[in-house]
């Protein structure tokens, strides 16, 4: 299995949070890659697999993430998941935003977004 990027996931209050988030993660380096109003990603142009994301809410699942892992093929991780007995908090599907995710528990009670993109 290939793991691409591992991203933190902030929840945060409210839009003006999100935005005050941007303003101090900028003066670290970070710069805005995506914004879809409730979901906001910041990544270091120098190497962009450095990233960090904010959410106000998490519009299709049943809550926000702590992180998010993206690998190369999620279908089989996903198989390997249920195979492992771990508790799944959402199923596999995909998202009109581009990716194909399911949550999962880990261990220690934190919920992981498990993702790939799709081109």
């Amino acid at each position: 299995m290939t793991v691409r990027r591992i991203v933190p996931d902030v929840h945060v209050e409210s839009e003006e949070a999100m935005a005050t988030s941007r303003d101090f993660y900028g003066l670290l380096g970070f710069e805005e890659v995506m914004h879809l109003g409730w979901v906001m990603t910041l990544a270091s142009p120098s190497n962009p697999t450095a990233q960090i994301s904010f959410f106000t809410e998490e519009r299709t699942g049943p809550v926000v993430p702590d992180l998010s892992v993206e690998v190369e093929d999620v279908e089989a991780v996903y198989e390997q998941v249920l195979a492992s007995g771990a508790e799944v908090v959402r199923e596999l599907r995909e998202e009109d935003w581009g990716v194909r995710r399911f949550f999962v528990r880990d261990p220690n009670g934190r919920v992981v977004n498990v993702l790939e993109h799709r081109t």
